[in-house]
């Protein structure tokens, strides 16, 4: 069973939360400004899928990090924002306190 593109989603979710126009930030990623808003909503609607540079160019114009646009749920979503606010040395003690609750 194939799953949904999580993408489209995700961009919306993380636009809407920024407060800006499907338009607005097709032209912040540099998107000529007679095509953004449709590129965008093409985006938006799964109907294409944005290429890497894309992505990340709108990961951070949107203040998320890349992979936050490949969760599949709410919670993975949120966590991939929790954690790359995070320093690199409280990262590493997550991933110290995390590696040890798996040991047996």
């Amino acid at each position: 069973m194939q799953k949904d593109n999580p993408i489209p989603t995700r961009l919306k979710e993380a636009r809407k939360k920024a407060g800006i126009t499907q338009k607005e930030l097709g032209i912040r990623i540099g998107m000529e400004q007679s095509s953004a808003s449709g590129r965008m909503n093409h985006y938006e609607k799964g109907r294409h899928t944005p290429d890497i540079g894309t992505l990340r160019r709108m990961a951070d114009e949107l203040g998320v990090p890349l992979n936050y646009f490949f969760c599949e749920s709410e919670l993975s979503a949120e966590l991939a924002c929790v954690i790359d606010r995070m320093s690199d040395e409280e990262k590493a003690a997550l991933i110290a306190t995390l590696g040890r609750d798996g040991e047996s």
